[in-house]
């Protein structure tokens, strides 16, 4: 590696088979981009502004909306330039912060939705001791134990992909740098930063998601208990919005990072749901299957300034 010319920059190449649907796929993505903006910020602003939604369940919905615009923002922004027309050069540093990001912002929401499901274990399984075991200081601990793994876990993933020396090639054959994409350009053996990497995001991925199957096991067996029909309807219409939500951030890992043979172009549709789609429908899930949210948006689009609690 002596004579190695350390790369500087990356070409992406973007979506493949979309070569002269630039514009059309600029003018596809802008809106689903803009409202997941809108709608995240909607719900930020109403969970902060209204005291009946000072609560664990919107406390936590509240940083997943924090969550959903960062982690289009990594991609959706230099996606959308390229389609304008402009450089699809990337430096080195900014190859890594996006990869970093990236996997930074996605394992926080595995972490998230197995708090946001804890949360609800506890409030239906334990109603009268939920105000204990759900206290502002261990929300507060739970939100920043969610960013801290998370900044973990990705910083192993970026180290493993950027440790290797990359000499050239520089063409990144996808619209952002990700490890199936940038690892194939490594200019050493990359084999172990392939395991490891499938084998962190897969037991991360599993561990969350027993977890999470664990605290609704238990909830139905609660719900099912409950002699009143409008008690168990009121019970699981609590759940059924973040059950949704879990659905659609799960079915695309799997699909991208948990399959030994991914199929590419298989794998890039999915990729730009997840970075496009399910941000924006987060909002709306929550949104239309909750009335207190409703309520506190309708204040606020009227004018009412803080909504305090009637």
């Amino acid at each position: 590696m002596k004579n190695c010319s350390v790369v500087t920059e990356f070409i992406l190449l973007g979506i493949t088979h979309t070569e002269g649907l630039e514009a059309m796929l600029f003018v596809l993505f802008l809106p689903f981009y803009a409202c997941t903006l809108v709608g995240n910020v909607s719900i930020l602003v109403a969970v902060i502004s209204s005291t009946r939604l000072h609560t664990p369940m919107y406390f936590f919905l509240g940083n997943l909306s924090v969550f959903d615009m960062g982690f289009s923002s990594v991609t959706c922004p230099k996606m959308l330039l390229y389609f304008m027309g402009l450089s699809r050069l990337i430096s080195y540093q900014d190859c890594v912060s996006q990869l970093f990001f990236f996997h930074f912002l996605g394992s926080i929401e595995c972490f998230l939705y197995t708090v946001m499901a804890y949360d609800r274990f506890a409030a239906i399984c334990h109603p009268l001791r939920y105000p204990i075991i759900m206290n502002s200081r261990i929300c507060v601990a739970l939100a920043a134990g969610t960013w801290l793994l998370g900044c973990l876990h990705s910083s192993i993933l970026t180290s493993l992909t950027f440790t290797l020396p990359y000499c050239g090639p520089n063409e990144v054959d996808y619209f952002f740098c990700d490890i199936p994409a940038v690892l194939p350009l490594a200019s050493a053996d990359a084999s172990l930063a392939k395991r490891v990497s499938f084998t962190n995001v897969g037991l991360v991925s599993l561990v969350c998601f027993l977890l999470i199957l664990v605290s609704y096991t238990r909830i139905a067996i609660s719900i099912l208990s409950i002699n009143s029909t409008e008690g168990r309807q009121r019970a699981f219409s609590t759940c059924s919005a973040h059950l949704i939500a879990i659905l659609c951030a799960y079915g695309p890992i799997i699909t991208v990072y948990l399959q030994p043979t991914p199929n590419p172009m298989l794998g890039t549709v999915v990729q730009i749901l997840m970075n496009l789609v399910a941000p924006m429908l987060n909002p709306l899930i929550y949104t239309l299957r909750n009335k207190e949210v409703k309520i506190a948006l309708k204040k606020i689009l009227h004018g009412k300034g803080s909504v305090s609690e009637d």
